[in-house]
């Protein structure tokens, strides 16, 4: 069930039988020479929509850009500031507090999010308690990073190796190959690729990892691979989220 193709009646009647929602969540951003910059919007968005089909929950729209400061010196990428985001969180949530909602699954595609929204839900738990808005104590947040599912880490190292890599990964390439097979990439890639390197300014990053890859090999992607990883996350994320959603 699609909120933003629901009625405000159909939402009213679902939660008469739930309490919870799952928010997608990803970035603008590049993503080498041959990841769509939507990748991480993209990921996010499908597998939310696979978990909701699988558990009949509810799924909000995506967040299509989140925190990517660091990719801004790429041509496309859109980024909010950290103060941004958690309040674009904050506002999402009080929203869908004060109708009822007191369960806040936020499946996530990009690392780069995960300080910001675990910041967010603490600034969000502090201000609805200040509101005394009914239900604020009942009202938890949790981000579930798609990636980091455990069996598409092992899969992803079972196919790729060393040359998964930390961004533009073949694993999350793949994935967009299967759900967009018309918009599927091909470009050069160099041999070498920077890897290992901390994380600074957009300026530096691009120095550092000049085509936007980071250790990764995205040629090694196929969307029969995409298909796989889809699979294993949708499983293993509808499984968090009804142990969530039905948890005190």
């Amino acid at each position: 069930m699609l909120l933003h193709l629901s009625t405000w009646q159909e939402v009213e009647v679902y939660l008469e039988q739930s309490r919870g929602i799952i928010l997608p969540i990803g970035s603008t951003e590049q993503h080498g020479p041959t990841g769509l910059i939507g990748t991480d919007a993209i990921c996010a968005s499908a597998i939310a929509r696979g978990v909701g089909e699988a558990t009949q929950a509810l799924v909000g729209p995506t967040i299509n850009v989140g925190m990517a400061l660091h990719h801004t010196a790429f041509p496309g990428t859109i980024s909010l500031r950290p103060s941004t985001l958690i309040l674009l969180v904050k506002d999402y949530v009080t929203c869908l507090t004060k109708v009822g909602f007191t369960k806040f699954y936020f499946i996530n595609g990009h690392g780069g999010n995960i300080a910001t929204l675990k910041a967010a839900f603490s600034e969000t738990y502090a201000h609805l308690e200040d509101l005394q808005i009914p239900n604020a104590l009942k009202v938890q947040c949790q981000v579930a990073n798609w990636f980091m599912c455990g069996s598409v880490y092992k899969l992803a190292k079972e196919l790729y190796g060393n040359q998964e890599g930390s961004h533009a990964t073949p694993s999350e390439v793949a994935l967009t190959q299967y759900v967009y097979p018309e918009a599927i990439k091909q470009a050069p890639l160099s041999t070498e690729v920077g890897t290992g390197h901390k994380i600074y300014s957009a300026t530096d990053f691009r120095q550092r990892f000049p085509d936007g890859r980071m250790g990764s090999n995205p040629a090694l992607a196929t969307p029969e691979h995409g298909k796989q990883f889809y699979d294993l996350a949708v499983k293993e994320l509808s499984n968090d989220y009804l142990e969530f959603v039905n948890a005190e």
